[in-house]
């Protein structure tokens, strides 16, 4: 396991190098000078200039200039921002939480509805229910993220006035940040108004999360239906039933565990396409994360906001990604054993 552990890791590492790589050659295509595109200062004094060739090794060759760069952005020296003046580093940090707790809550949407509508799916002897979830999901599947956030934002922001359509919090509440999650700020906060801020900051994140979890949903339901189906079949579930143990008793101790498994594998292979999902509903709900913010700062033409965003959000899926194929091996049988024999 430590050698697997290990060849993980060496997989993270040259990944990220690449992606380096690429954002550092990306960098030298930007329409301004050099020095603007990896600061973000516009007109740099004599001092200055001279510290960032130091700091770039601009006065080297590429390799050199690429080992500075690495050096640059794995100390945390993202640049300063264009339009705000600021670290690119302290806003990355500000606009993170939010991106999370916007994932962390479409993602319990799309498992908590997911996972008993595929197994309904998978143990209903009705045709129409059958096809009816089926059907549900291969719509959710197809409709375009960006025409349903704003249908939604129509139909129960606008028409019903139900639910709230931007932002993250209503405005008067003032709760001090201290871990970045606004549904937790708002539970820790010691304001008298802090439950009212805590429903407000549920409403706000109702949309936009039920908006990003439509992808996972039906993600979710198809492979639960398929694993499940498969798992059913199994002989250790023919036995379970032969010594008499109740149905839901056999799919909720034994089938359902083991279908999770492979449902755990396509989350993994579906974080791409989820968090470029995640940019387009943060823009419609204006949403103040991470794909909103880089999103402005591609309008801005604001470069080091662009490329630490691009880092950050690279970074985090390859991370994401291999973390959850270590969890699909830690948690399969079947993939420890292939693991041992190979090691």
């Amino acid at each position: 396991m430590f050698k697997y552990l290990l060849r993980r890791l060496n997989l993270f590492l040259a990944t990220s190098l690449v992606m380096v790589g690429v954002l550092f050659y990306a960098t030298g295509l930007f329409p301004v000078d050099r020095t603007h595109a990896l600061t973000g200062i516009h007109i740099p004094t004599a001092s200055q200039l001279v510290q960032i060739e130091q700091d770039y090794k601009l006065d080297k060759n590429q390799a050199w200039q690429f080992i500075a760069y690495l050096q640059q952005r794995l100390s945390g020296n993202l640049g300063i921002s264009v339009t705000s003046h600021q670290e690119v580093a302290e806003e990355l940090s500000a606009v993170l939480p939010a991106s999370f707790e916007l994932a962390v809550m479409a993602a319990i949407i799309a498992i908590c509805f997911g996972v008993p509508l595929g197994v309904l799916a998978s143990q209903s002897q009705h045709k129409l229910t059958q096809n009816t979830i089926m059907a549900i999901t291969l719509t959710g599947y197809s409709v375009p993220v960006f025409w349903l956030g704003l249908y939604l934002s129509l139909w129960f922001g606008v028409d019903l006035g139900w639910l709230p359509i931007s932002g993250q919090i209503n405005l008067l509440y003032e709760i001090k940040p201290v871990t970045g999650f606004m549904l937790v700020d708002t539970l820790l906060s010691e304001s008298e108004y802090g439950m009212s801020a805590f429903k407000d900051a549920l409403l706000h994140i109702i949309l936009p999360a039920t908006t990003l979890a439509v992808l996972p949903f039906t993600v979710v339901v198809r492979s639960t239906r398929s694993a499940m189906m498969n798992v059913m079949n199994q002989t250790f579930i023919r036995a379970a039933e032969a010594r008499g143990m109740h149905t839901s008793t056999i799919i909720l101790r034994h089938a359902l565990p083991n279908a999770l498994i492979p449902v755990l594998k396509h989350l993994g292979l579906m974080l791409g396409s989820f968090a470029s999902y995640a940019i387009v509903v943060e823009m419609i709900f204006s949403w103040p994360g991470v794909g909103s913010w880089l999103v402005s700062g591609i309008y801005q033409r604001d470069y080091t906001v662009i490329q630490g965003g691009i880092l950050a959000v690279a970074l985090l899926i390859i991370f994401l990604s291999i973390l959850i194929e270590v969890l699909h091996t830690v948690f399969n049988p079947l993939s420890r054993k292939d693991l041992y024999a190979t090691s």
